[in-house]
């Protein structure tokens, strides 16, 4: 694993406990397949052209989790034609950085150098300080003469500046075979992003064709089995960092990155996950310290202690972002029915990360508190659906398929600390919390209740904004329909018994655009024309704000 850096955002000690969802189980892989780690294997299933050039940035750059005065750079140099991510293969290289306030680099702030080793399978990271507050900066990487791409990125504002203003690109739920990376690509044309957020799923790890693509494989995993070693996790990463659609996106903008469950297995807890055969996969302990060690080598992610994600970065006075694991230290999900959602022994975030964040929501003195959660916090109960449409949405939201009320991986099914967050926030009289959030596919604007079965006589302690996914199986995905079709009979139904839900769009694909002031906070959300086309369109869909000190979601009938 990378060594962690030093740094100004607070870092957070670890507990003990993790989480995940639940759509289709997979075969089990063969444990000779799934620990394969030849070279030959490793190069036929990447893209022709990494045994082609050496060295060279076939994975593009990075940046990510900026700061005042930094910003945390990323690379992966392929040294020589063997060198495949995984393989252990390729002669330790010398990696330059350079960083400058133009372009064309004539005004150079920063530069040094590191050795790419086969130990951190070549990834480079460089935690560059020194830099002024909210400036825009362009960096590039070298090796043996062969200079990577250049990228601009962006550091944040000084603590106490009074910003006027933030945008940031919001996404989650990439699944490589379901679809092209076309949000990516539109995100990055703006051109006016102070960051981007990926709240989750930014790998898949299922096998080819064992993850909803609508009975179509866009394109095949690399590798072509179920990820289980850090052979394989360290080469999924570097397939999906192939895609230009979002090398085009780090290349304009430093990414904010949580992971959620596929990033390690579906339905990941602290002590296991659904999608993991104890045994077959060899042990959970082994494969989830895989998974996490090839996250932070290929992330431009700084790791808090004990290897977590949960961290916080500030933006001025206007907003400060915490930023949750909820797959390390939760209880395991259980079914419904037994009560046991109510537990107070049980726990999603763990009883350390839970008192941090409450304890920086009580202390923070920036107009905005923002919470970026991989799972959904507002509650929702199904209500009236017809048989036809009931079953495919309890798959898609993990239920089980009788029709309960609860998802038992969100934070329905781990009450007892929503409640105890909500009720500090009440009680601290806590204003202008914005949950952040991905994972369910569908798009959502929501208030968060104190008390959903008597909203909205109950107040409201929260707001809460929801993106789909990129390419994840929506709900017309795995019914087979055309698009709209669920979502015009479902999405009524739906809001019918969740009186703080405003708006839930269960069938499209897209992408969300955070635009902050003072005043308010809005979500903007985007569509695409198509996920399995490469030269997808994108067009505005909705738009919902919480004006500061309300607590509650309204509809705003343009984009900013």
């Amino acid at each position: 694993m990378t060594s962690r850096h030093r740094s100004s955002e607070s870092t957070v000690p670890a507990s003990a406990d993790a989480s995940s969802l639940s759509p289709r189980r997979r075969t089990v892989v063969k444990a000779a397949a799934a620990t394969a780690v030849l070279a030959g294997p490793l190069a036929a299933s990447l893209p022709a052209r990494a045994a082609t050039q050496a060295p060279a940035f076939l994975h593009g750059v990075a940046s990510g989790d900026p700061l005042p005065d930094g910003i945390l750079l990323w690379t992966r140099v392929t040294p020589t034609p063997e060198a495949i991510p995984g393989s252990g293969l390729g002669p330790d290289t010398e990696v330059s950085w350079t960083v400058a306030r133009d372009k064309a680099f004539t005004d150079v702030v920063a530069q040094g150098s590191t050795l790419a080793t086969a130990a951190l399978d070549h990834t480079v990271k460089a935690d560059i300080r020194g830099l002024r507050p909210a400036t825009d900066y362009w960096f590039r990487f070298s090796a043996g003469g062969t200079d990577s791409p250049v990228a601009r990125t962006r550091t944040a504002p000084a603590a106490d500046a009074a910003v006027t203003g933030l945008r940031f690109g919001v996404v989650s739920c990439t699944n490589w075979e379901a679809g092209h990376f076309s949000a990516y690509r539109h995100l990055a044309a703006r051109g006016d992003l102070d960051a981007w957020l990926h709240l989750g799923d930014y790998i898949y790890e299922y096998g080819t064709g064992e993850y909803g693509t609508r009975g179509k494989t866009v394109r095949p995993h690399a590798p072509a089995h179920e990820i289980v070693t850090l052979a394989d996790y360290r080469l999924r990463h570097a397939t999906y960092k192939t895609d230009p659609d979002l090398q085009a996106l780090h290349h304009r903008a430093p990414v904010i990155a949580i992971w959620d469950d596929h990033e390690i297995a579906n339905d990941a807890w602290s002590g296991g996950a659904e999608n993991h055969t104890e045994g077959a996969e060899g042990t959970w302990a082994a494969r989830q310290a895989a998974a996490k060690q090839a996250y932070f080598e290929w992330m431009p992610v700084r790791p808090a202690l004990a290897g977590t994600t949960y961290r916080r970065l500030r933006f001025g006075r206007l907003a400060d972002l915490s930023l949750l694991d909820l797959r390390s230290f939760r209880s395991q999900q259980v079914s419904l029915g037994n009560g046991e959602v109510d537990d107070p022994d049980r726990t999603l975030t763990g009883r350390a990360q839970l008192d941090w964040l409450k304890a920086g929501l009580t202390a923070s003195d920036t107009t905005w508190r923002l919470v970026g959660t991989s799972v959904m916090i507002s509650p929702f109960a199904i209500g009236s659906l017809p048989a036809s449409l009931l079953k495919p949405l309890a798959k898609l939201l993990g239920l089980p398929q009788e029709g309960l009320a609860l998802n038992t991986d969100q934070w329905d099914g781990y009450t007892d600390d929503r409640r105890e967050l909500l009720a500090h926030l009440r009680a601290n009289a806590v204003r202008n919390t914005v949950f952040l959030t991905g994972d369910i596919h569908m798009a959502w604007a929501n208030d968060v209740p104190v008390n959903a079965g008597t909203y909205p006589l109950s107040p409201s302690a929260a707001t809460e904004f929801v993106v789909t996914s990129v390419t994840s199986d929506n709900l017309d995905d795995i019914v087979k329909v055309p698009e709209g079709t669920v979502s015009s009979v479902a999405a009524p139904l739906i809001r019918a018994a969740n009186r703080h839900v405003h708006w839930v769009d269960t069938d499209r694909h897209g992408y969300g655009v955070l635009d902050i002031t003072a005043e308010r906070a809005q979500m903007d959300y985007y569509v695409l024309s198509d996920r399995t086309d490469p030269a997808a369109t994108s067009a505005w869909a909705r738009s919902y704000r919480t004006r500061s000190g309300t607590q509650k979601v309204e509809r705003a009938y343009q984009p900013v």
